[in-house]
């Protein structure tokens, strides 16, 4: 642990030193740990006997923030990140305090961004990033969410849902929440969802007429009429709350889900869901009947995503900060059922390795985000395209309409704005990507202002 007098001695630098130091040991340190992880990938981990290399500016982390500050007040921002390379590692110790979710983010076509900030359980508030500004919506908007094919976006408040024909465009429909009543297995009566429910993810169909939601009070299709649960399936429900009924005979009857997650085909035919407890589901859009059940890999089901062209669903299951992704090719459906923890020929082993928080797709290649910071690209054989590593773990990925920039946000409190394939590789990033950071703002809880960096 490096001591205060380390870190005493930094803050004496001048800018122009303390920047010759920062990037000379952020150079060096990123180099190794390429070099490092290269030969992890080409030998095996399990022949590593060599330990990982040594982060040493953590000292200078308090004045390179100080700088940040300085620079973000002023707005003398152009050139900083070249005097004072982005970094993850050394500020560990102030995320503690300062870092906070950011579990939706998306770019608008006209390249401002759209970002949730604060956990789905936390109240939170929904801000749009222009350029240097950053603007909050009206308090009362809870979250939001864009069809796949970015004509139609949900704002959601405590009395529903309303689905706008493009970003501020008319309102299409108004949707009611559910009341966690749907779908209960006959013969039991369940706790009712109390007021709004959490949203994790809220996703319109295409169609802008219905909506997708994703909550720990279960997985819902929202029409104007009614909402269709579509997990827990009866069967679950059934199944646990006979259970509790027996450990528990005097408690009000509920099924809480977590690790909640869903997505919309592109075509808006299908939808993947599961939650920890569950196997990986397919669900027909329409009939809302179950068309395949995946076995999962890894211990719990964490994460489903389309590619591009929907021909392929990749689910990813987890155990602490490891996982396993599996592509089923969606020309196997309706139909297709395979066990838990058994592999099978039919399906692509698409990445090993990786806890998957975020995806998007773009052209044939799948990019996720994981729990260990690293942006990882692949395509839908499973081959490995390029990784880059932001820090902490990916709260939400979006990309532009040309497949050009990517907006990721992170748990740190980080937004990061990359331009890809920029056909140069920054020396001062851990991967091996040429994409290039070309800005990150830091929603940092202590900070008056959000800091760009």
């Amino acid at each position: 642990m490096p001591n205060d007098h380390n870190s005493s001695e930094s803050s004496q630098l001048t800018d122009e030193e303390l920047s010759r130091r920062w990037r000379q040991e952020t150079e060096q340190y990123v180099t190794a740990i390429n070099d490092f992880v290269r030969r992890g990938d080409e030998v095996g981990w399990e022949n590593v006997d060599e330990k990982e290399p040594e982060d040493t500016r953590q000292p200078m982390a308090q004045a390179v923030l100080d700088a940040v500050r300085r620079a973000s007040k002023s707005g003398e921002i152009e050139g900083l990140h070249e005097r004072f390379p982005r970094a993850h590692g050394p500020f560990i110790e102030l995320l503690d305090e300062n870092g906070q979710s950011l579990p939706v983010v998306f770019l608008l076509n006209d390249g401002r961004i759209v970002m949730r900030i604060g956990a789905p359980y936390e109240s939170g508030r929904v801000v749009i990033v222009d350029d240097r500004h950053v603007e909050s919506l009206a308090s009362d908007v809870i979250t939001v969410g864009r069809s796949p094919n970015r004509q139609f976006f949900a704002i959601a408040r405590e009395d529903g849902v309303a689905i706008h024909r493009g970003w501020e465009g008319p309102i299409v429909v108004t949707l009611k929440w559910p009341s966690g009543r749907e779908g209960i297995p006959q013969g039991f009566d369940a706790e009712p969802i109390q007021g709004t429910p959490i949203v994790t993810r809220l996703v319109p169909f295409d169609t802008g007429d219905q909506a997708l939601l994703v909550s720990p009070e279960g997985v819902f299709v929202l029409k104007q009429d009614r909402a269709v649960r579509l997990l827990p399936t009866q069967d679950q429900m059934k199944e646990h709350f006979e259970w509790h009924q027996k450990e528990y005979p005097n408690d009000t009857l509920s099924y809480d889900l977590s690790m909640e997650h869903g997505a919309i085909s592109p075509d808006g035919k299908l939808i993947a869901t599961g939650h920890q407890s569950s196997l990986h589901y397919v669900f027909d859009a329409e009939s809302f009947e179950i068309v395949a059940e995946i076995g999962h890999l890894s211990e719990y089901p964490h994460y489903a995503a389309f590619s591009s062209d929907g021909s392929v669903i990749a689910f990813n299951s987890c155990h602490f900060y490891n996982g396993m992704t599996v592509g089923v090719p969606t020309s196997l459906l309706p139909g297709l059922q395979t066990e838990a923890y058994e592999p099978d020929d039919r399906l692509i082993q698409l990445e090993k390795g990786s806890r998957v928080y975020a995806a998007i797709a773009r052209n044939d290649e799948i990019i996720i985000g994981d729990a260990s910071g690293y942006l990882r690209a692949f395509d839908l054989e499973g081959s490995s395209r390029w990784r880059h590593f932001i820090g902490s773990s990916v709260g939400d990925i979006d990309i532009s309409p040309d497949g050009r920039r990517l907006v990721v946000t992170t748990y740190a409190g980080f937004l990061s704005i990359l331009n890809l394939d920029t056909g140069k590789a920054d020396p001062f990033v851990i991967g091996n990507s040429t994409h290039q950071e070309r800005r990150r703002w830091l929603f940092w809880k202590h900070e008056e202002n959000p800091l760009i960096w």
